[in-house]
């Protein structure tokens, strides 16, 4: 199989007929909740890749062509603005879908469970947004929980924080743009604290991006 991509834990490689296999390095890794989550916001008309299959630490998943959201950023096929825009309307979007019962919250913070509770995605940023001709497409659901809305607004203005402090290098001029632009959309951020503890522990995170989170977490409050 021909490789497409690769992540930090995980590969895609092209499948035939319209489909990628995207399969963790860690075999002992399920990617069966991250199945479940994305067919329950599928049918709820979030763009997200279809699901065809999956076993163990593999998931094959339509292949959704077009470029990531930060690749037309760098490329200045979008601006900052729209890209803000377009990240802030996902979020609306996705925080509209309820729960699903057996969705978990997130294990790295203690959040409690409430009867209000969303689909929070945890990860998304320009990185994890496909432009295809029909529109956006959010991959990478991995991190997928249940919580409050709050939450998931408040890790995607940390993770752009991180890139507008300058910590993180090589990520387009506009990031401190689109990141100002993103937090006139949200509007007052709560949760911040949780966010940040999240981050902090995240196992993928080098140790130059953990020695980012206070800085940018200091542009979260004016």
């Amino acid at each position: 199989m021909r490789l497409l991509a690769s992540g930090r834990d995980a590969d895609v490689f092209e499948a035939g007929s319209g489909k990628v296999l995207r399969r963790y390095r860690d075999a002992a890794m399920d990617a069966t909740p991250e199945a479940v989550v994305m067919r329950h916001v599928h049918a709820r008309g979030y763009p997200v890749p279809m699901v065809y299959d999956v076993a163990g630490p593999d998931i094959v998943l339509a292949h959704v062509h077009g470029p990531t959201m930060l690749e037309m950023l760098m490329s200045g096929a979008m601006s900052p603005a729209d890209g803000a825009a377009m990240t802030a309307d996902l979020l609306d979007l996705l925080h509209a879908i309820p729960a699903p019962d057996d969705l978990v919250g997130p294990s790295r913070v203690a959040v409690e469970r409430a009867a209000d509770d969303v689909v929070l995605h945890l990860d998304l940023h320009p990185m994890n947004v496909l432009v295809a001709p029909g529109g956006p497409v959010v991959i990478d659901w991995c991190n997928a929980r249940r919580g409050p809305a709050g939450l998931d607004r408040a890790v995607t203005a940390l993770i752009l924080a991180q890139v507008a402090s300058g910590e993180l290098a090589g990520l387009g001029p506009g990031a401190r743009a689109m990141f100002e632009a993103l937090l006139g959309l949200l509007g007052p951020l709560t949760h911040v604290d949780e966010a940040l503890a999240y981050r902090a522990t995240d196992p993928n995170m080098s140790a130059d991006e953990r020695a980012s989170l206070d800085r940018a977490a200091a542009l979260l409050t004016p």
